[in-house]
């Protein structure tokens, strides 16, 4: 009974060996694609640094436009990253990739009103932000951004306190409010280009954010992909898309394109972010692989212990005992001698 209890834990142990193999190679492949995603943000914040100055004419901007295109679809690629061929970037979800078609963020302003897409199946990107349909007022769409849960629209502090997005009807037109924190129930009003918001459908980026989680030790379990919503969403992508559009647009000045390049040292920080949670883990996986490596020996001494026998000992009482048993023999068949009888029997 001990034997066999010793050798379920040696089978166990060697179990979590193979499953924290298991977290490596998910965490490694991880760490990786942000690493790649990062480079690719800081490439673009680049080429808006870039663009941004006014020496730049309008064909050299289409061009950067092209650059940062090819960038974003990289990107799409990233987002769609397989290990073991498995999706490591949809949560639960590992058999369906996270981005299938981004053309489903391409609607304008005025498919929000001629039925092509329900508002309320919609994210707006404008300024590195989400905004979410909330309600309606004199044929106006209002946005709110959804980091903001209070006040909810209908309040009386909405038109005071909101960031919000105002579509005039049939989309003519955007503004964007928010409060102005240097004055009590002040709000400013910013007119927006048409051009320079984002209509995605809000599944355009699809993420599952439950975790995948792997036993490394007796109830000891360690997530091994990360909320993809905070990296790879509607906000990351639709910038990207707002600047190509920005690019695209001549009327656009050098000191309009600078206001995109924080956006991406907002995005450049989340996928930082994202990757120093993920050494963190791969720091307390180490740790716990080392703490398995001894338990490994423990028990293997312990199974020794109980079953393994000194060889050299043991072959000195088979010899012994080989010796005994001729002995024996020689000194029976001394003491019985055959006589004549036997013969005759």
């Amino acid at each position: 009974m001990k034997g066999m209890r010793y050798r379920t834990e040696v089978t166990e142990i060697e179990q979590f060996k193979r499953n924290i193999g298991e977290v490596h190679n998910w965490l490694e492949t991880a760490d990786s694609a942000l690493d790649q995603g990062t480079e690719i943000l800081r490439r673009i914040r680049e080429l808006a640094t870039q663009a941004a100055n006014d020496s730049y004419d309008a064909s050299e901007r289409a061009n950067i436009a092209k650059e940062i295109k090819q960038l974003r679809e990289h990107m799409q690629s990233i987002a769609n990253t397989k290990n073991s061929n498995k999706y490591i970037f949809n949560g639960t979800n590992t058999m369906t990739p996270p981005i299938v078609n981004l053309e489903e963020m391409f609607y304008g302003t005025v498919d929000l009103f001629n039925g092509t897409i329900e508002p309320n199946d919609t994210d707006i990107v404008y300024d590195g932000q989400v905004f979410r349909y909330v309600g309606e007022v004199d044929g106006q769409q209002i946005y709110q951004d959804i980091r903001q849960t209070e006040p909810e629209f209908g309040d009386q502090t909405f038109e005071t306190e909101a960031f919000r997005l105002v579509i005039e009807d049939e989309g003519g037109s955007v503004t964007y409010i928010k409060p102005d924190t240097n004055q009590d129930g002040e709000t400013i009003t910013t007119s927006v280009r048409t051009n320079d918001v984002v209509v995605a459908s809000r599944n355009a980026v699809s993420y599952n954010t439950q975790n995948v989680e792997i036993e490394i030790f007796k109830g000891v379990t360690v997530p091994v992909n990360i909320n993809p919503s905070n990296i790879f969403n509607n906000a990351l992508f639709g910038d990207m898309i707002r600047l190509e559009q920005a690019l695209e647009d001549d009327t656009v000045t050098g000191e309009e394109l600078t206001s995109y390049i924080d956006n991406f040292y907002d995005h450049i920080d989340h996928f930082v972010s994202e990757r120093a949670e993920l050494g963190a883990r791969v720091n307390r996986v180490e740790m716990m692989e080392n703490r398995i490596l001894d338990q490994e020996i423990t028990a293997k001494r312990i199974m020794s212990d109980n079953e393994d026998v000194d060889i050299e000992k043991v072959i000195m009482e088979l010899l012994i005992q080989e010796s005994v048993h001729r002995a024996a023999l020689a000194s029976g068949s001394r003491i019985i001698q055959p006589s004549l009888i036997d013969f005759l029997r």
